[in-house]
């Protein structure tokens, strides 16, 4: 199964880009991953929180296809555990779809309809975060959650 991450956006940050692209390239040592880029949306200061979301979901459902699983990083979704989101990718691996899809919504969260679309959602955290930040800890998550399912000693419990 390949799992891929769709976000919006270059990170700034060098050094979050460096730490994610670490743990992006850890986790594919056990999984197909790929965080996939999508650019920012054109003249996003002159379109209103409402515009700027349809336009970012539009680009968001254009690189999803309908055989896709598709999962929201959003504040309102299930928080997971390490081990219980290992569990789950575990689930989904075994299901034999061939691609689950993480999806960061823009500052203004995800238009209606990329909640429509989406399969579920889960949540980090009850706190919020930057999206850059975001990024950085998915990546280390899945890097995690494949580490407990190859037994591998990089989770405690």
């Amino acid at each position: 199964m390949e799992i891929t991450l769709l976000v919006t956006g270059k990170t700034v940050s060098r050094e979050l880009a460096s730490l994610t692209a670490d743990y992006a390239a850890r986790a594919s040592r056990y999984t197909p991953f790929e965080m996939k880029v999508l650019p920012d949306v054109r003249n996003a200061r002159a379109l209103t929180p409402e515009q700027r979301k349809s336009a970012e979901g539009k680009q968001l459902l254009a690189a999803v296809s309908s055989s896709d699983f598709l999962m929201l990083l959003d504040e309102r979704g299930r928080q997971y555990s390490s081990m219980d989101f290992a569990a789950m990718l575990q689930k989904r691996m075994a299901s034999g779809m061939k691609r689950l899809v993480f999806a960061v919504g823009g500052p203004y969260g995800f238009s209606s309809d990329v909640y429509e679309r989406a399969d579920g959602k889960i949540s980090l955290s009850a706190m919020t975060f930057s999206h850059e930040m975001v990024r950085l800890f998915f990546a280390e998550q899945i890097y995690r959650a494949m580490t407990i399912l190859r037994g591998d000693p990089y989770h405690h419990e």
